[in-house]
């Protein structure tokens, strides 16, 4: 049986920037994106601490060591600089591989920095 597991958590970011005029995606620090062992392009679902709204995208890496947390496009509509979200991703396999396997969880600083 495959089931669907937390593959990495970013627990707790800062909108930096909302971009309704952009493409689409969610644009993270790539420092971030390689601690929690996020793919350029892979599916990303946002809580949003603030206002409860939960919404998928994809990633794209920001500049290293800047704590960018930008929604683009539509997403832009759901946060306001200054929210407080949690980013996860998922993975699917078999349960068995599943019981031994262990996220990448992530907590940055308030500056959205890794400590």
């Amino acid at each position: 049986m495959m089931i669907h597991v937390v593959k990495s958590k970013i627990h707790r970011v800062k909108v930096t920037g909302a971009d309704l005029n952009y493409i689409g995606s969610i644009t993270i620090d790539e420092d971030l994106l390689d601690a929690a062992n996020i793919t350029e392009g892979e599916k990303v679902q946002i809580v949003n601490n603030n206002n409860g709204e939960r919404l998928e995208t994809y990633a794209i890496p920001g500049p290293r060591g800047s704590g960018e947390i930008t929604l683009n496009g539509a997403a832009a509509r759901k946060v306001a600089p200054g929210d407080i979200l949690i980013l996860i991703t998922y993975a699917i396999m078999e349960k068995e591989e599943a019981k031994a396997f262990r996220p990448a969880l992530v907590f940055p600083n308030e500056h959205n920095l890794l400590k």
